[in-house]
């Protein structure tokens, strides 16, 4: 939809008024701040304009003009001038990922970040299990048949499990059947890791080494379960939306933590996110959920080693201020990404 310049003008004056108070912006509010030299008239006109189509509308008998979402995906998509972080806001947002954090509390890290500094709702999604890369294991005797199995990730994530293997091996031995395991799969996402440990344990051909069937079978009990994994998603300051006017209604509010509480429309919106590299925004029914028709989600993916593992975001009403929250979310996804990374670097302002 192609507008005017000065119709443009006043739809994004009227929608960042809107955004600043939540109150309807009338004819002698946009005659004042736009700085157009209209008549009255000629501005009802363009509101009226605007309102046909569907950009604008009028709450109740109100004689002024709030955004539709209509309004609010033009201010963002073509409107919208949003500013890269200045140096203090990005040294605050940095000084929040530290290097001895493990990626558990990175993840959290971020998602409370998000939430205080937007005043909003974050939520972070945790590296999918097919998008994480097996790095290596090792296995440590603790009694003639026991065994613990370490697990490393290439996020940096440790799995430890304790298991009872059939015979006793001696150190030289666990270390050999570690060491063959690792020349295997090393490097390979982890799901695929399972797939082919399922298959190769199915094959048990008889030429297969000795040290390679035992890391097999000690491998396989070691393997996190995906089934019942309900810690796909960390979510924080949901209580923030509570002071939000627009969500106060019980009815919106009931749906919308329904939806922070089973957390699988939320999963599903921020794995759509993991398409695209960088910021994706959904305002209202854009995310084709009920609960979030009154909300909008920023989201932007992240990476490890190259490779979009996952994806955070904000959750806060559609009068949200877009210019501040999109690049905060931007900026979080690319410091959780490198501080996952074992190369971390700082990101420099712009």
């Amino acid at each position: 939809m192609s507008l005017a310049p000065r119709t443009e003008k006043l739809l994004k004056v009227l929608i960042e008024s809107y955004i600043l108070d939540g109150q309807p912006v009338g004819s002698r509010t946009l005659a004042k701040q736009t700085g157009l030299d209209l008549s009255p008239a000629t501005i009802r006109n363009i509101m009226a304009d605007l309102e046909d189509m569907g950009l604008i509308r009028a709450p109740h008998t109100s004689a002024g003009r709030i955004p539709t979402q209509s309004g609010y995906r033009m201010f963002v998509d073509t409107l919208l001038k949003v500013k890269p972080l200045d140096s203090n806001a990005l040294r605050r947002i940095e000084g929040e990922f530290t290097l001895d954090q493990d990626p558990k509390s990175l993840l959290e890290s971020a998602s409370s970040l998000l939430s205080q500094v937007t005043k909003l709702a974050g939520i972070v999604r945790i590296p999918r299990r097919e998008q994480v890369v097996f790095r290596q294991l090792e296995f440590l005797a603790l009694a003639p048949t026991r065994v613990l199995v370490i697990l490393v990730t290439q996020d940096g994530g440790v799995h430890n499990r304790v298991i009872n293997s059939d015979k006793a091996y001696s150190p030289a031995e666990l270390v050999q059947a570690a060491n063959c395991f690792n020349e295997t799969y090393a490097g390979l996402a982890l799901n695929d890791v399972k797939r082919r440990l399922i298959n190769a344990m199915r094959q048990d051909s008889e030429d297969m080494q000795r040290m390679m069937r035992s890391a097999l079978q000690m491998a396989h009990q070691a393997f996190p379960d995906d089934k019942g994994q309900t810690d796909d998603l960390v979510v924080s300051g949901e209580s923030n939306l509570l002071e939000i006017p627009e969500l106060g209604d019980v009815s919106k509010l009931r749906r919308l933590f329904e939806a922070f509480n089973t957390k699988q429309d939320l999963l599903h919106l921020l794995d759509q996110g993991m398409r695209v590299n960088g910021v994706q925004i959904f305002i209202g029914s854009e995310s084709g959920y009920q609960a979030l028709d009154e909300c909008s989600v920023v989201t932007a993916s992240y990476q490890v080693d190259g490779q979009i593992v996952g994806t955070l975001g904000v959750i806060g009403p559609t009068r949200m201020a877009y210019e501040h929250v999109i690049p905060i979310v931007d900026v979080t996804a690319k410091l959780l990404g490198g501080a996952l990374n074992a190369d971390y670097r700082s990101i420099e302002p712009e």
